[in-house]
């Protein structure tokens, strides 16, 4: 007969318990009831800054959190235990139900400290722990006058942070204060925390270290936050997020010890002062710490799950690593990040011009690795965290040097031990993996079953297809879940068959209904063989958001317009068109690095009445809102230039308007150099053309942004109709066998042969395509037409461009600017932002 296990609260702690036991328990030992105060099933409460994104409740909810068509499982949810009845072993519940237990597990979790600040409890102040807590926070900043919108976040930890960027999303303008000097003081240093606030400022967040909350008073319909600082805010709401405190209420009232701090006393085994009670996750107090980390309550859970089935497992120690992104800002921390043991040595890397700070704490020895901090760029953490307690392959400042890293001092995964944790959420190590793997799972989706590796944070997803690949299990490359097929061959299929729609192509070659992944994927090849307007009938669907509208979508939801100006040339009454269009919208104007002019701010309603002026002007897109050729840039050359050796500007606008349109696998950017100055960078794009006295020198792969790299040189002093040919042939190429947003410096290095197999398929036509990938650049410069107009001439196309559809014509009311430097920026950007 089944033996009953109670578990009060329905956390992802308390549902991992579940899970685990679910798992192991073969002969059906014992049946579950848990009991939840939420009114809706675990959900993943790491993640609950991306509800902001959907407010979709479902999007965050645990696989098997409804344990659907399991009967040993019960669920009551919005029913809480609120009482223990230790001698009679049975618990009653909020709705007055009682039942009997054979064992009792304390999953209650934490709640959020709340500081006694005069005027906590006034209606605008919130707690940021629960998908309720930011229903609450939407429908306040939602009530809140329109104008300059701002918010007070009490609290500079990670959920502190977090609190922030949610409220950044909902169109706040967000201030931090934070008690400690500097923010997340548990998980960073100073330098850390030095550079991780001066990374965070530039991102529209206000921060106030060493400076706390004295008073929240209500002022005229908003609050009035006075700091100790002498500093008062008007904020239209306010959400404490200064840590959180063990639910142990339940533990207290029934007897059992708990901590001098707080948290249900228990040893390794999770068994509190009563041996039928467990108490697992953030209500816990193992050997006198509690633990606010998913990691830890896993390993809690872990260990109550193996001795409720007989098992000896205890809990050791509590792993505290952290590998995040707040606010787009990597930061990690592992192991003794703050260099606590006797004798400790800091190695710091601190490079505030990159953005980065990374430190490693080793022993006296410089032997072992004992911690580290990463801010800025965390992309060793994974080969990093699992070495900590061991001795270190190499130099330790060479570990972190901003010109090596890791892999250039040979930390790759072979050197982990199989002991050693790959996942720490879930206390994966690489030898389960390696096991994992060897019993026939051949790719991530299943390790991830198999193991739970991967299925929380994720940060060690990278490591689990280094493992596959060290294995010899080869990767798929299919584009998506949806099919099977890479995008190369997707390509092909399209080009081979005729098929022009999305739903006839997943119909015959694939699976399902589609994915954000596959159909802007094939919407672009669609648009690449030259399948009409990207916003004809069933392509409008598959536009992802800038797509979708023409124009980039920018941080206060309106939208930029750039026009192309092929070569950066313009004549002055253009110039003048730009400037009165910007002038009669509001809109505001910079000059990009591309040789363009970009117009911030407009609304979706407003885009078709300024494309109007723009292509009566005699304007057009300049696609900066697609995967396509952005700008060709170019020096003046030989025209003005006394260095000059080829008209470069010439040459510029032939290429630009040439390739203007081509929908490829990622944006694509050029540049033409007069001469060997080089002082349009051309070496640094896509394809970039440099002048010499005889022709002109062809690089292909290069690339600015997150990995900088120069191109290569493929061709010399080639005349302009050579020159003409192999970028058709290049560009062609890559649009038809590159992987989804894959750059083309990223597609030749992937290429087998690299360069020299390019030259030979591309110059030496070594694959007989050169004549077919000749014909199909020829095409699309026949016909090319311009996306703005297209929109222009049709009225079923201009009805999408509507703020509200209920009510086609009426502007944005939430949209609002004020005015720095003469010119209008969104109101959550503060003053001096970056400086």
């Amino acid at each position: 007969m089944s033996r009953t296990l109670v578990v009060a609260g329905n956390g992802p702690v308390g549902h991992r318990l579940v899970e685990s036991l679910r798992e192991k328990d073969l002969t059906g030992e014992w049946r579950v009831e848990v009991f939840a105060e939420e009114p809706r099933p675990a959900y993943d409460r790491v993640a609950l800054t991306s509800y902001v994104d959907t407010w979709d409740p479902l999007a965050l909810q645990l696989d098997g959190a409804t344990y659907d068509g399991d009967d040993l499982v019960s669920l009551h949810l919005g029913d809480p235990v609120v009482a223990i009845d230790r001698d009679a072993k049975a618990i009653t519940t909020r709705s007055g139900a009682t039942v009997a237990y054979d064992a009792l597990v304390l999953a209650t979790g934490s709640y959020p400290f709340v500081p006694p600040v005069p005027g906590h409890d006034l209606p605008g102040c919130h707690v940021y722990r629960t998908i309720d807590d930011l229903d609450a926070i939407r429908a306040n900043a939602e009530k809140a006058a329109r104008g300059r919108r701002a918010a007070l976040v009490v609290g500079g930890g990670l959920l502190g942070l977090e609190a922030a960027k949610a409220l950044r999303d909902m169109g706040l303008s967000p201030h931090v204060v934070e008690l400690a000097p500097r923010l997340m003081p548990l998980q960073v240093d100073d330098g850390g925390g030095g550079l991780l606030r001066m990374l965070i400022e530039r991102l529209d967040v206000t921060v106030h270290p060493g400076t706390g909350t004295q008073a929240i008073e209500a002022d005229r319909g908003r609050l009035l936050a006075k700091l100790s600082n002498g500093t008062e805010l008007d904020v239209d709401l306010v959400v404490f997020s200064a840590g959180v405190r063990p639910r142990d209420e339940l533990a207290r009232a029934a007897g059992l010890a708990v901590g001098a701090r707080g948290g249900v006393a228990v040893g390794g085994d999770c068994v509190t002062s009563d041996r039928d009670i467990y108490a697992v996750g953030e209500c816990a107090c193992v050997d006198g710490a509690v633990y606010g980390l998913v990691a830890p309550g896993n390993a809690m859970a872990e260990v109550v799950a193996d001795r409720l089935l007989g098992g000896r497992s205890t809990f050791a120690h509590g792993d505290t690593s952290t590998k995040l992104k707040l606010l787009g800002v990597d930061v990690a921390s592992f192991g003794d990040a703050h260099a606590t043991t006797e004798g400790a040595l800091e190695v710091v890397f601190n490079d505030a011009v990159a953005g980065t700070y990374k430190k490693l704490v080793v022993s006296d020895d410089a032997k072992t690795l004992l911690g580290g901090v990463l801010v800025g760029d965390a992309t060793s953490y994974p080969l990093l965290r699992p070495l900590v307690g061991r001795d270190l392959p190499g130099d330790p400042a060479a570990m972190i040097a901003p010109s090596g890293g890791a892999a250039a001092v040979g930390i790759g995964i072979g050197a982990l031990p199989d002991e050693a944790q790959v996942c720490s959420c879930n206390g994966v190590t690489k030898g389960a993996i390696n096991g994992a793997i060897a019993d026939g799972c051949a790719e991530v989706p299943a390790l991830k079953a198999c193991t739970k590796a991967g299925t929380t944070c994720g940060s060690c997803v990278p490591m689990l297809k280094q493992l596959l690949s060290a294995a010899g299990v080869e990767q798929s490359n299919a584009l998506c879940e949806h099919f099977t097929q890479r995008r190369s061959e997707l390509f092909e299929i399209l080009l081979s068959t005729g098929i022009h729609t999305f739903s006839e192509l997943i119909a015959r070659y694939g699976n399902g209904s589609g994915c954000d992944l596959c159909k802007p994927a094939v919407a672009s090849m669609l648009a690449s063989l030259g399948n009409g307007h990207v916003l004809d009938g069933e392509q409008a669907a598959l536009q992802d958001t800038n797509d979708h509208f023409l124009a980039n979508l920018q941080r206060n939801g309106t939208y930029s317009v750039v026009p192309r100006i092929p070569g950066g040339e313009i004549t002055p009454e253009k110039l003048m068109v730009i400037a009165q269009v910007a002038q009669d919208f509001g809109l505001y104007t910079k000059i990009t690095g591309g040789q363009r002019i970009d117009l911030f701010g407009a609304t979706v309603d407003q885009l078709p009445a300024i494309w109007r002026r723009l292509v009566d002007a005699g304007f057009e897109s300049g696609h900066a809102y697609g995967k396509a050729l952005r700008t060709v840039k170019s020096c003046v050359g030989d025209t003005w230039c006394r260095y000059g050796v080829q008209d470069s500007v010439r040459l510029a606008i032939e290429l630009e308007l040439r390739y203007r349109g081509l929908r490829a696998p990622h944006k694509i950017k050029s540049a033409v150099s007069g001469c060997a100055r080089e002082c349009a960078e051309a070496r640094s794009k896509d394809f970039g053309v440099i002048a010499t006295e005889h022709g002109w020198n062809l690089y292909v792969g290069g690339n600015g942004g997150f990995t900088p790299r120069h191109a290569e040189l493929f061709v010399s002093d080639v005349s302009t109709e050579e020159l003409f040919t192999y970028i058709d042939r290049f560009l062609m190429f890559y649009v038809r066998t590159a992987d989804r947003l894959q750059r083309t410096a990223a597609w030749l290095e992937a290429m087998d042969g690299g360069l020299d197999h390019l030259r030979e398929v591309i110059v030496d036509d070594s694959l007989g395509i050169c004549e077919d990938l000749d014909a199909a650049m020829a095409k699309h410069a026949e016909s090319y037409a311009d996306e703005w107009a297209g929109v222009l001439n049709d009225p079923a196309k201009l009805a999408r461009f509507t703020s509200f559809v209920n009510a086609p014509g009426t502007p944005d009311p939430t949209i609002s600017f004020r005015e720095e430097r003469g010119q209008p920026v969104p109101l959550g950007m503060p003053t001096g932002a970056g400086r």
